[in-house]
């Protein structure tokens, strides 16, 4: 998920909001400010409430980005770059580059987060029961009492046994520990997630109808959300299991037999492609026959015949520094990412010259090869 607003950076670590923390502030202070604090703490004012639930949303949010921080600097410790961090309606997520090294790792990198969430909780508890043993504040203490309770309960439903919530990554460690099998852990975890998410919907289902309670539509539309983020956690299981220990040569295509040269102009290039097999992307070379880009058949396209005039292809193609940029040695399972990651061809370059491209389209082939020959590695290299 992508920030709609950055923040900053934490240890070296982007972090953003996505829009819809918005929705969750504006129901949450609404909550607090005419609910929850006026049954805790009668007798304030409707500004004092006000102030009270902007600054525990706040705070809330707070705890969560501690909760995500807490995953990132363990994974980080295990040599796993995060991406970013994203605050958003349903909590937040920390986006690793790649999976923890064993299980011992990926157990604490599970763990990290439910354990900030506790220790928030308890310093939380600690502040409100010192706040309530003097007598004084209870707008303060039963602010703070609150979010110790809420963060105790976001350690729990994390914990639950499955696929993606943290509870979900434990099983996967005990699972890949006690098997030695990370593939066979990871799917059991997201099947297991898939079984929580449909107890949710139900449960919710069934607190709106025989209850009455719209509260539990927050339910539903939890159990949606992990129930979605389950059938991807085990379209990625699939995915990790099929290209595990190939390497990007043994799905890559080769280049197409035209290649394009930053001073040939357009008009040229174009006749030149046209009278061979089309392609839908063809590599730009340097005069020294080095990889300096790509070109496509639809950016072409999109060009009006002014703009291509006089145009050369060191003018219209995307150039090293916008395109991904594999070696043919590299692990097709860690490279899967950066691949899915953009809607260019990949390029795969060895000793400075390009030998091949490598698309979704290649990914999703090795994986319907893996599966019609039940995981046997590919016996075709290319180059």
């Amino acid at each position: 998920m992508r920030p709609t607003l950055r923040l900053g950076t934490i240890a070296g670590i982007p972090v953003g909001v996505h829009w819809s923390v918005l929705l969750i502030m504006l129901l949450l202070g609404q909550g607090l400010a005419t609910a929850v604090l006026p049954a805790g703490a009668p007798g304030g004012s409707t500004g004092a409430y006000w102030i009270v639930a902007l600054a525990v949303t706040v705070l809330f949010l707070g705890s969560l980005l501690a909760h995500e921080l807490s995953h990132a600097i363990v994974a980080r410790h295990y040599g796993v770059s995060v991406r970013r961090i994203t605050l958003w309606l349903l909590g937040g997520m920390a986006e690793l580059e790649s999976e923890p090294p064993h299980a011992r790792a990926d157990l604490l990198v599970a763990l990290a987060g439910p354990l900030a969430s506790l220790g928030a909780a308890a310093l939380f508890g600690a502040a409100a029961g010192g706040l309530y043993l003097t007598g004084l504040a209870p707008l303060a203490w039963v602010a703070l009492a609150w979010l110790a309770l809420v963060n105790a309960v976001l350690a729990v439903f994390n914990l639950l046994p499955g696929a993606p919530l943290d509870g979900g990554r434990v099983l996967r460690a005990a699972l890949w520990w006690w098997r030695g099998d990370r593939a066979f852990a990871a799917r059991t975890a997201a099947r297991a997630g898939m079984v929580v998410s449909i107890l949710m919907i139900a449960g919710g289902t069934l607190q709106v109808l025989w209850l009455a309670d719209i509260g539990g539509l927050w339910l539903v539309l939890l159990g949606w959300f992990l129930l979605f983020a389950g059938q991807a956690e085990q379209a990625d299981a699939r995915l990790r299991s099929a290209l595990s220990g190939v390497l990007v040569r043994d799905a890559m295509t080769p280049p197409p037999p035209v290649a394009g040269y930053v001073t040939q102009r357009l008009a040229d290039f174009i006749t030149v492609a046209a009278s061979h097999r089309p392609a839908d992307a063809y590599p730009v070379l340097d005069p020294d026959g080095r990889p300096a880009g790509l070109v496509t058949l639809f950016s072409l396209a999109r060009l009006s015949p002014a703009q291509r005039a006089g145009k050369t292809l060191r003018d219209v193609r995307f150039p090293l520094d916008r395109l991904t940029v594999l070696s043919p040695d590299d692990p097709l399972e860690e490279a899967a990412r950066r691949v899915a990651a953009t809607r260019l061809p990949c390029l795969v370059i060895s000793q400075g010259l390009l030998v091949g491209l490598l698309t979704s389209a290649d990914l999703s082939r090795t994986i319907d090869l893996h599966t019609l020959t039940e995981g046997r590695a590919p016996s075709h290299r290319s180059g």
